[in-house]
């Protein structure tokens, strides 16, 4: 009996010895992840949409910048894909020729954002080329931008999730600027 008492004891006093050290390295380490989140984000142009993107996915918490960026790309195909999916149901019911022209180009920049760009992306950072990740993720950007451009003429311009793809593309393009 004295030594089940004693074991008891004793795996007690191990308990609350180890307990305190494992709940700060928990804390340490989810700031260290919330701190390298927030110091890359600061090098971009969009701190907010950085932020918000990186910390919603939970490969974020042991990622390093090169996986910050392979998470932005992930989440910039999906919102590119979205974006391209409203791009079509605009498109389907499009009666104006201008329009309709107009939206015809966006699918083909968006289908060069998915198909092309972020593929580049995700194969650059993954392989150790940063420098054509950024050439990609700029293009990205750019072929959003280029996007809404062809609207000029138009009194409105209806696509709503092209700038997210902008900013988002910016902000990928400038994480993987940071593996330069």
């Amino acid at each position: 009996m004295k030594n089940i008492v004693s074991l008891a004891l004793l795996q007690l006093a191990f308990s609350f010895t180890f307990l305190p050290v494992s709940q700060s390295s928990a804390l340490e380490l989810h700031g260290s992840v919330v701190n390298l989140i927030e110091t890359t984000c600061k090098r971009t142009p969009f701190y907010n949409l950085c932020v918000s993107t990186l910390q919603s996915d939970p490969r974020s918490s042991s990622a390093n910048v090169a996986g910050l960026a392979l998470i932005g790309a992930d989440k910039l195909k999906a919102k590119a894909t979205a974006t391209l999916g409203q791009i079509t149901g605009l498109l389907k019911g499009a009666k104006d020729p201008k329009l309709k022209m107009a939206l015809r180009v966006c699918v083909d920049y968006y289908n060069a954002i998915i198909k092309y760009d972020i593929a580049v992306v995700i194969e650059a950072v993954t392989k150790g080329n940063p420098k054509f990740g950024v050439e990609a993720a700029t293009d990205a950007a750019n072929e959003a931008d280029a996007c809404e451009r062809k609207f000029k003429n138009q009194p409105k311009f209806p696509i709503s999730g092209n700038k997210v793809v902008h900013d988002l593309a910016a902000v990928v393009a400038s994480i993987i600027q940071l593996l330069l």
